[in-house]
């Protein structure tokens, strides 16, 4: 398969402009999955939670692995690198988060409609590693690369570590919502949410690339109100809900 820069362009540029689009969403109403469901009536059909994640993470690791696949390309160090950071993301996301997951069921459109989004963000990020990106031996020790990837794991350790926290805040048989303690939730409410922002912006300097930075800028446009919101709950919901701790970005938002 031949580069299509062009394409990929059209697709990076679309996904910044979809990035943009759902942000000024975002601060309107709320995504309706997780506990948001049914805040703008009711859900329709769902899917149960374990299955709605494992489906929908999905196309963003089968997507890569079908292309590497499918290419006769010889691939560098830098580009297989790179391409598996991404697919170990989603790998963890699919085969682990999923099964753990204790939320509610979602929406089947939202289900669908990040299975859309999945598929082609899949196809944009190992397309253009595969058969667009050069990185030549010397990107190895480039410092864009050797701290876009620190970015990356510390963040992932982060969104890991949070979403263990989430896990484990009640007891079986309970259903009331309490203050998350411990990690990054001692600087934010959306600790997971921080930490899967800094994983892609790290991710976005690593590959110095339009379609990485794309898919960073709709990460933060997606998740960073997301986390707001959740601040702003915890807020209205718990008088001592500590005042220092913020909403996204320690010490600042």
């Amino acid at each position: 398969m031949e580069c299509r820069e062009s394409f990929l362009q059209f697709l990076s540029w679309g996904l910044i402009f979809c990035a943009l689009a759902y942000f000024v969403r975002q601060t309107k109403t709320h995504t309706p999955y997780g506990r948001y469901v049914g805040c703008d009536g009711p859900p329709g059909r769902t899917c149960p939670a374990k299955l709605a994640w494992f489906l929908q993470e999905l196309p963003s690791f089968l997507v890569p692995v079908l292309l590497v696949l499918t290419t006769d390309s010889q691939h560098s160090l830098g580009r297989n690198l790179l391409l598996w950071t991404f697919c170990l993301h989603y790998f963890q996301r699919t085969f682990i988060y999923s099964l753990l997951n204790k939320g509610r069921p979602s929406p089947l459109y939202i289900v669908v409609s990040a299975m859309v989004f999945c598929t082609v963000n899949g196809f944009l990020q190992a397309h253009y590693l595969l058969h667009c990106a050069t990185y030549d031996g010397a990107w190895l020790t480039d410092i864009r690369m050797g701290f876009g990837l620190l970015l990356f794991f510390v963040g992932m350790a982060i969104n890991i570590h949070s979403d263990h926290i989430l896990r484990n805040l009640r007891k079986p048989g309970e259903v009331v919502y309490k203050i998350p303690k411990g990690g990054m939730f001692e600087y934010v409410s959306g600790a997971n949410f921080f930490g899967e922002i800094v994983e892609w912006v790290g991710y976005a300097i690593a590959t110095w690339s339009i379609s990485t930075f794309s898919f960073a800028l709709f990460t933060l446009c997606a998740i960073g109100p997301r986390a707001y919101h959740h601040h702003r709950y915890y807020k209205e919901r718990f008088d001592e809900y500590p005042k220092t701790r913020r909403a996204v970005i320690p010490f600042l938002l």
